[in-house]
């Protein structure tokens, strides 16, 4: 009974230190992360008038990022293992700080494609490198609501960003610089600052985190040593990769995955000149898009909660994947500005709240490189979806006039997911 209440005491005090160490840091990296990402579609409202891009330019051009991005995923995320998280993260954000300024200076379709190629292929490692940085830290029971909070920052990035971004569309030419160029500018410096700032506040493992006390060290690492044992390991380097090709869980989840973010990136690129549409000015439309992420960044942290607390994650993907695909063909086609904003929200916590729950799952049967080969494979894939979301919605917006199309395509791939994820059940569920 003491032995229990001992180990209870240590569990809290560790989750306690791991969620105000790492969290808030690699919250607000992604939150930057996100923004520099996104913020293309606020970028648009002046920009490709001035570049003379069409909506299937648009598309295209917030397609290509994942082109990069994809390329780069598996072997980033293998070198994290070989270098340590600390100093390829850095690298990683002072990289796509630098791209996303010199985005700034793109003077046409051409230079745009390969501006958002190239921001792909420098943002490449962030995102399953913290992934697989989290599942290093935090034991089961606290991951999926870790994951949660670090994925929180893309719709919290949205909220917060986006009245940024739509005041900073309201600027005057000042240096003979455009309002989209200043905003890509003053949004990259963050990235840049806090690149430098990740090799002092990050720890690479357990074993040189001088703030965990000796048995709060040794708590951490016997649990996450019995839990990896528990799970299946494939061997290491290339073989792993070549073993989570053929798991049929792996291949799986990344397909899930490419459906919420087909919708991520649907209504990251696209929200803001689907509510511009009704007349809106800039500013207020950067307040308008920031509603629907708040609702996304409260309701997938509740549910991720949930999802820990039952240690079930199956419906917990499946329901958010639902209900993200009813949002988006109700987006399409609704009539009226608030309709939209209240669609958009529903959409967005469907897309959001369907991802923690899903990250929480590769962990459950993949260790060591393994993980790192599986995890990034998930991203890679599954940001095929990310690819063909923006690219579908821009090309059928040209040809048929309206968003509803290229909306309800991208419907369709979320309940896709959700049929997956149920057809996947015992197999994921039995890990």
């Amino acid at each position: 009974m003491n032995s229990h209440a001992g180990n209870s005491s240590i569990e809290a005090r560790v989750t306690r230190k791991l969620q105000l160490r790492i969290l808030p840091f690699v919250m607000l990296l992604y939150l930057v992360c996100f923004l520099d990402r996104a913020n293309v579609g606020f970028a648009a409202l002046s920009m490709n008038q001035a570049l003379g891009l069409t909506p299937e330019m648009f598309g295209l051009g917030g397609g290509v990022f994942f082109i990069g991005y994809i390329a780069f995923q598996v072997p980033s995320n293998l070198m994290i293992l070989r270098v340590g998280a600390r100093r390829w993260i850095a690298r990683v954000v002072v990289a796509w700080g630098i791209v996303s300024m010199a985005s700034a200076f793109v003077v046409g379709p051409w230079s745009f494609y390969a501006m958002r190629l190239l921001l792909g292929v420098a943002e490449a490692g962030f995102f399953p490198g913290t992934l697989l940085y989290l599942n290093l830290w935090f034991p089961v029971r606290q991951r999926a609501v870790a994951i949660a909070a670090f994925m929180a920052a893309a719709p919290l990035s949205s909220a917060v960003g986006s009245p940024i971004s739509g005041a900073l569309m309201e600027l005057p030419r000042i240096a003979g610089l455009a309002n989209w160029q200043w905003l890509y500018m003053i949004e990259a410096l963050p990235a840049i600052l806090l690149g430098f700032l990740t090799l002092k506040v990050l720890t690479d493992s357990p074993e040189q985190a001088e703030w965990l006390s000796a048995d709060e060290c040794a708590w951490l690492l016997q649990t996450l040593q019995m839990e990896r044992a528990k799970g299946g390991s494939h061997p290491s380097t290339m073989a792993a990769i070549w073993a989570v090709l053929r798991d049929p869980r792996v291949l799986a989840l990344a397909l899930i995955y490419s459906g919420t973010s087909a919708g991520l990136y649907a209504i990251g690129f696209w929200a803001p000149l689907l509510i511009r549409q009704f007349g809106f000015s800039a500013l207020t439309v950067g307040w308008l898009n920031a509603l629907p992420s708040a609702v996304a960044v409260v309701g997938m942290v509740v549910w991720a909660r949930h999802s820990d607390r039952t240690l079930e994650r199956i419906w917990h993907v499946t329901i958010p994947c639902v209900l993200g695909c009813a949002g988006l063909v109700w987006a399409g086609y609704a009539e009226a500005a608030l309709a939209v904003i209240l669609a958009l929200a529903v959409a967005s916590f469907g897309v959001n709240g369907s991802k923690p729950p899903l990250w929480a799952m590769p962990g459950m049967f993949l260790s060591g490189a393994s993980a790192a080969a599986g995890i990034a494979l998930i991203n890679s894939l599954g940001n095929l979806g990310g690819f063909a979301g923006p690219l579908l919605i821009g090309w059928l917006k040209q040809r048929v006039g309206s968003y509803a199309a290229g909306l309800d395509a991208v419907s369709v791939m979320m309940a896709l997911s959700a049929v997956i994820m149920l057809a996947m059940r015992r197999r994921i569920s039995a890990a």
